[in-house]
């Protein structure tokens, strides 16, 4: 038998100490190790190390194994394994001190990709330590480093955004995180989170979503399938919340308010969340003008629609072009506003049918537009 003496004194070990269902992946290990099967010996090992199951052997496998034949291996792999073992550690601080070493191990032209992912997974141990500008510096040399690269395993990409979403979260930059957070979800299959990790992904995207300054479009959250986790648990209002500040519906928000004061962030914010949910109202009354020939709105209106004093209205216009929401002017003398284009909207099933209703106006518009010119100059179409 030609395997190692220490490996297979450590293989045998726990093939007598291992739970009966995980038993026979050490004989698998002992015999692919022993033919020099390294990818299927790689693959094997991925599967046994995601079996929760397995989760106290993690370390064992990796300082015992893995490591005496690692360089046969895809260096991603073996940083993987090594970050396995790492989330087993009692200490944090260790855990990211282990997490450098092995990004130290990697760190040659042919394994830059796997560099990158220790240094990313290092600086998720140091997120949770607190240690933000660490954090920050690591993920600026991360950036660089996967815009070098000429091709990315996705891996890659979801360990960047997963430590960018974590680091906007303690930074409650919550513009940054709700990108960061969809793109993170893009390198993914949402199906393989916990549920857990699905309602905290949901609900953190949803705080988000409601307290940033730069998003008036919820289109990207409320077509996603992780908003669904929402569904059925204690936050399930907020999808309905969501979905108000998508429609500009103030009474529904206002609806909401007391769900909203049970949760202290959004509570703390309500100023805010009541000033944004007018500039969504006044979006999407401006929207649902498109296409009538409607394009000049008095003040007076526009005051009932968002449930503000006239003499308000003119900061409110001003705000939202400043946000780029809206393109147009405003004539003061006039109390009106001219609209000549409005940011585009994730539309629900209401607005999809007053949309279908423009649709048939403007199809009748350009039917008796054409009577009329038929009538008065048929020479043009004899």
């Amino acid at each position: 038998m030609d395997v190692d003496s220490k490996v297979g004194a450590y293989l045998q070990t726990q093939l007598r100490e291992a739970p009966a269902e995980l038993a026979h992946f050490f004989t698998e290990f002992e015999d692919l190790y022993e033919r020099k099967i390294w990818h299927q010996l790689t693959k094997l090992v991925e599967t046994f190390i995601n079996i929760p199951e397995a989760a106290p052997f993690r370390i064992g496998i990796y300082n015992e194994f893995v490591r005496d034949w690692q360089k046969y291996m895809n260096k991603v792999k073996l940083v993987l394994f090594a970050l396995a073992a790492a989330r087993q550690f009692d200490s944090i601080s260790a855990a990211a001190e282990f997490m450098e070493k092995i990004a130290k191990e990697v760190d040659q032209p042919e394994s830059q990709e796997a560099h990158a992912l220790a240094l990313l997974e290092s600086a998720h141990f140091r997120l949770l330590l607190n240690d933000l500008d660490s954090t920050r510096d690591t993920l600026e040399k991360c950036q660089r480093m996967v815009e070098s690269f000429a091709t990315v395993d996705p891996v890659i990409y979801a360990s960047f955004y997963r430590v960018c979403a974590d680091y906007y979260k303690a930074k409650a930059s919550f513009g940054q995180y709700y990108k960061n957070a969809l793109l993170l979800l893009a390198c993914i299959d949402i199906q393989e989170l916990t549920v857990e990790d699905r309602v905290q992904r949901a609900y953190d995207l949803s705080i988000a979503a409601l307290l940033s300054d730069t998003i008036y479009n919820f289109g990207d959250l409320l077509s996603h399938p992780i908003i669904d986790a929402l569904k059925g648990t204690e936050h399930e209002w907020m999808v309905a919340l969501l979905l108000a500040f998508n429609a500009g519906d103030i009474g529904k928000f206002e609806s909401l308010t007391g769900s909203l004061h049970a949760q202290p962030l959004l509570a703390q914010q309500e100023s805010f969340l009541q000033q944004k949910i007018r500039l969504m109202a006044l979006i999407e009354s401006m929207f649902k003008r498109q296409g009538t020939g409607a394009r000049t709105i008095p003040f007076g209106v526009v005051s009932a629609e968002t449930k503000m004093p006239v003499n308000e209205i003119e900061h409110l216009v001003m705000k939202s072009l400043s946000l780029g929401l809206i393109r147009g002017g405003i004539d003061q003398v006039g109390q009106q506003i001219t609209v000549q284009w409005v940011q585009p909207r994730y539309l629900g099933k209401d607005q999809i049918k007053n949309l279908v209703d423009r649709l048939v106006q403007w199809e009748g518009r350009v039917i008796e537009t054409a009577q009329q010119m038929s009538q008065t100059t048929p020479e043009l179409f004899a």
